[in-house]
């Protein structure tokens, strides 16, 4: 894309979708040669009001400003679904502490009869734990998990269109019972010479995230071609990036890219939504048929013995799950200990 070393993410402006042809045709080939060859953007045009993003950043600090005892009522532990408050140094990224806290939220479901629904990744759906003191956070958060979904399935049919496949190619996998997750969460400052692992280098498990980062909070990372380039917020932009999901359907002529959040320095925090578009559990991503001159381009889908990809959403889900909440795994899914080595848990 570019004979010059990458120092920052490329912009896409998502209004081109409702622009003419030729301009719509400049938004896939750019989606398509963007997230084939670095896996992540800046999304300007999303059409999300700022007035809206603003309330909900007040909002979710006014959470985290409750108090420890407020917040505990709602830790995931709680939680057989996963959900809920995790406090900080709560949570795994390749088994090292994250320094952050964050609240976990779902579609607001009733759980399912696990008799009927006997597979352990369906233990996923269920209620979502939410403050007393702030009944507004739920209002926002689920226009937040409506709006942000509307707009995933948007790029997802420009995505289709640009790799050759039928607009509407992914739309057979979402539906009533998709199962996007939104995380609320705050990096507290945090002291030393060195960076502090906000959240360790990971790939995402899902489809496709956008990432809203308040205004002026740097830590973001993303690899490329061995180097780590800083990815600050642009002023109303989204942060994309493609998961496994996406490089599993397209053999890796997609793929999804490591990425990390450095903690800021002590005396300062970092609020962000982490939105991680995803089908239902039990669906499989089709494989795209790729036109001949791009499936020569494709890498094939990585293989790391440390992150077995599964084509069930949501056994890749759940694998994530497990391994980032031990804590919950303890107290309600004992069973996965012993089934994780199996699953690449």
């Amino acid at each position: 894309m570019t004979t010059t070393k990458l120092t920052t993410l490329p912009i896409i402006d998502f209004s081109l979708a409702k622009g003419s042809e030729e301009e719509r045709f400049e938004l896939r080939e750019k989606l398509r040669r963007v997230t084939h060859e670095i896996g992540f953007f800046y999304l300007t045009g999303h059409g999300i009001d700022q007035k809206f993003i603003d309330e909900f950043v007040k909002t979710s600090r006014e959470f985290f400003a409750l108090s420890e005892e407020s917040k505990l009522l709602l830790e995931n532990t709680q939680s057989p679904h996963f959900r809920g408050y995790t406090r900080v140094g709560g949570e795994l990224t390749q088994g090292k502490v994250d320094w952050r806290e964050q609240l976990d939220i779902g579609p607001e479901r009733p759980a399912l009869d696990r008799t009927i629904f006997t597979e352990d990744f369906w233990t996923l759906q269920g209620p979502n734990l939410w403050p007393d003191e702030l009944p507004q956070l739920r209002e926002l958060s689920e226009r937040w998990i409506t709006e942000l979904s509307a707009l995933s399935r948007r790029l997802l049919s420009e995505w289709a269109a640009a790799l050759g496949a039928p607009a509407d190619f992914f739309d057979a996998s979402f539906d009533e019972l998709s199962a996007p997750l939104l995380k609320i969460v705050r990096y507290p400052g945090k002291s030393g010479e060195t960076p502090q692992q906000g959240v360790g280098a990971h790939k995402d498990l899902g489809v496709l995230t956008l990432l809203y980062v308040e205004e002026g909070k740097a830590g973001l990372q993303v690899e490329y071609e061995g180097d780590w380039i800083d990815a600050p917020p642009v002023s109303g932009a989204f942060v994309v990036n493609i998961g496994e999901m996406l490089e599993v359907a397209t053999n890796g002529y997609l793929k999804a890219t490591l990425h990390r959040v450095i903690s800021p320095p002590l005396g300062d925090d970092r609020i962000s939504f982490p939105f991680f578009y995803a089908p239902r559990l039990n669906a499989s991503i089709p494989t795209v048929e790729l036109p001949e001159e791009l499936a020569l381009q494709s890498r094939g889908i990585t293989q790391d013995p440390h992150n077995v990809l599964h084509t069930i959403f949501g056994e890749n889900s759940l694998k994530s799950r497990v391994r980032a909440h031990p804590n919950v795994v303890e107290v309600h899914h004992p069973h996965l200990y012993e089934k994780g080595s199996r699953a690449g848990y």
